[in-house]
């Protein structure tokens, strides 16, 4: 397993649909998973340290495993099968949960719990940028600082 940082989201072009796109820590493999408009705009609230007068579902999920004393120890992106990810929530003692990936980031931001990609994910759709394309990077990163969670609003599909 490789760890894992969350860059940020954004919507893809044409498509209009939210991506979350991962970094390798210590490698120049990134990680892009389509989302849905709700998880992209809890990973959004997430990393810019709002909190929403009520809580949403994973602030909620996670004031829950706090008062039940359960500590969740890491987040795993185990598999890539027909085009759908599948992670693991992680808990002290050992008990693994079955997570939607972006449902799982939502909720390892919230509680700073570490991220990561098994070898096989990052290999089968991981996306090496070597350095000197670092500037693509960049300007992505530029464009998340420019983005609201209100631009992750659902379509009328």
């Amino acid at each position: 397993m490789n760890e894992l940082d969350v860059v940020g989201v954004r919507v893809e072009m044409p498509s209009n649909q939210p991506i979350v796109l991962l970094r390798e820590v210590g490698g120049d493999r990134y990680l892009p998973i389509w989302i849905g408009p709700g998880e992209a705009t809890a990973i959004a609230f997430a990393q810019q340290g709002m909190t929403p007068a009520r809580p949403l579902t994973h602030d909620l999920f996670k004031d829950v495993l706090e008062a039940v004393g359960q500590e969740l120890t890491a987040v795993r992106i185990t598999d890539l099968r027909e085009g759908v990810f599948f992670a693991e929530l992680v808990f002290a003692g050992g008990v693994e949960v079955s997570a939607r990936p972006s449902d799982a980031i939502a909720l390892a931001l919230r509680m700073g719990t570490p991220i990561y990609g098994s070898e096989g994910v990052l290999d089968d759709a991981g996306i090496a940028i070597p350095d000197e394309q670092e500037d693509e990077v960049e300007k992505f990163r530029e464009f998340l600082d420019q983005i609201s969670p209100e631009d992750f609003g659902t379509s009328n599909q």
